[in-house]
């Protein structure tokens, strides 16, 4: 390596050859190379801060264990203890400088973790960055380590604790949808089955849908994040651990649970585990499940809302923005209309995780960043959906009552609480006349005097129509 007081840019060499690395930068001549090779994508891995927190924090618990091993002397296990922390504590995310989408199998992200590392320690030192006599992105900050169990692990960490943020919002959204429930229970409406007519309900049972949908996935999403815990830390390159002392791999999962405050268990058989990438196509098949659902509650808010005037117009959504630049007046379903496109955008990343999994190949999965970088976007995007929704939609919504009651009085459909007593075929004789004469149901049954005023009045009682009917013995 050479620098000078007059340039600034220092030079750094690896297998490939010398390369100028920018004198201020705290990454190295590997990471460098990375984001020459790699202009794929302007997300870089520092946009993930829990991402940067789980390496660091693997860096951390290697430097410890391997010091208690007495591999790595104490000078250099503090000091690279020392910079882990501050990277840990959010420093330095914008050195973290490679596209998450990458060739190499996540090895630039982890020499981008190591040389970082290792530059911000030999400044703790007092040493320049690159002097890497004194403390090595190879040989002291990655001892005992592979990218290919590193990264993986470092991945998984990172994901548990970013769901831990989706699945609150989550809990809000289902919260925010009970209390809807709650103040629309006696809101009288009618329910609706293939777009038709079908019977009464009331809108509080409807919201309760929606409540009971995301509190029954938060659940769902729970127990696929089980699989996460589960690390190959410690097989190094392959699964067998070269490289490594008698009980690393042990240790290592101690101290990272320790370091981190997440619960991992070590794989029981390594090998298998540095290859297998199951539990990250079973997270994002539960994660398109969330999305699917709450794209679906969705295009409900949006019909249900429709029109104002020329569609069914049951609910208010609150107005977001102007809906037209042509259209006075007009006001848009903004708000669902976005979760509805995150909601896709996370169904064809499931395909691609889908397919980067089916494309690994004997000892290990070549794809893991398409995998880390999809599985990213689906659990910010929709923790941020799920917020949006919340608040700016959600929150708002407010019934149109008058005009849901008149649609329940007014449908033919009202005729099933009456096939009890008039019977099927006399009921369905009354609503196909109904519907020739455009009257309502108890018009006919007046009429016709088919049933006495009190019956009708029993039988289409409000209260009656939204649940079990049980005759009286």
């Amino acid at each position: 390596m050479n620098t000078t007081t007059d340039t600034p840019f220092r030079i750094e060499t690896d297998l490939i050859g010398q390369l100028a690395i920018p004198a201020d930068r705290y990454y190295g001549v590997h990471t460098q190379r990375a984001i020459d090779n790699f202009p794929i994508t302007h997300k870089t891995i520092g946009s993930y801060p829990h991402f940067v927190y789980a390496l660091a924090a693997i860096k951390r618990a290697a430097a410890t264990v391997n010091n208690d091993l007495g591999l790595l002397s104490a000078h250099k296990a503090d000091a690279i203890i020392q910079a882990c922390d501050r990277v840990m504590a959010g420093e330095f995310l914008s050195e973290f400088a490679v596209g998450t989408i990458q060739g190499g199998a996540g090895t630039s992200t982890n020499m981008n973790a190591n040389e970082v590392i290792a530059n911000v320690a030999l400044e703790g030192l007092g040493k320049p960055k690159g002097e890497y006599e004194d403390i090595d992105p190879h040989n002291d900050v990655n001892m005992c380590q592979s990218t290919n169990d590193v990264y993986p692990t470092a991945i998984k960490i990172a994901l548990l604790l970013m769901i831990d943020d989706l699945l609150q919002a989550m809990r809000l959204l289902a919260q925010s949808f009970g209390a809807k429930a709650e103040e629309f229970s006696s809101v009288i409406k009618l329910g609706r089955t293939q777009l038709q007519d079908a019977v009464p309900m009331t809108l509080g049972q409807e919201f309760s849908t929606y409540q009971v949908m995301i509190s029954e996935d938060v659940l769902v999403l729970r127990s696929a994040c089980d699989l996460l815990r589960e690390v190959n830390i410690g097989g190094t390159a392959i699964g067998t651990g070269i490289n490594t002392p008698e009980g690393f791999a042990d240790r290592m999962v101690v101290e990272l649970s320790r370091v981190t405050g997440v619960e991992l268990s070590g794989a029981s058989n390594l090998v298998e585990a540095t290859q297998d990438v199951g539990s990250f196509v079973q997270l994002s098949g539960t994660l398109k499940r969330v999305a699917v659902k709450i794209s679906k509650v969705c295009n409900d808010l949006r019909l249900l809302s429709s029109g104002p005037r020329a569609g069914l117009g049951e609910i208010n959504l609150p107005p977001a923005q102007a809906g037209s630049s042509i259209m006075p007046g007009k006001v848009n379903p903004v708000i669902p209309e976005v979760v509805n496109q995150v909601a896709f955008e996370v169904i064809g990343h499931d395909v691609t995780i889908s397919m980067a999994a089916e494309a690994g190949q004997l000892q290990l999965n070549a794809f893991e960043p398409i995998v880390a970088h999809s599985l990213f976007e689906e659990i910010r995007h929709l923790e941020r959906a799920f917020d949006i929704l919340r608040l700016r939609c959600v929150d708002g919504i407010t019934a149109n009552v008058a005009r849901m009651r008149s649609f329940v009085w007014e449908s033919v459909s009202i005729v099933t609480a009456l096939s009890p007593t008039l019977g099927y075929e006399e009921a369905t004789r009354v609503a196909k006349q109904a519907l020739e004469e455009g009257v309502s149901i108890p018009e006919i049954v007046e009429r016709e005097e088919l049933l006495s005023e009190e019956e009708l009045h029993r039988a289409l009682d409000p209260e009656s129509l939204t649940h079990p009917w049980i005759p009286v013995q």
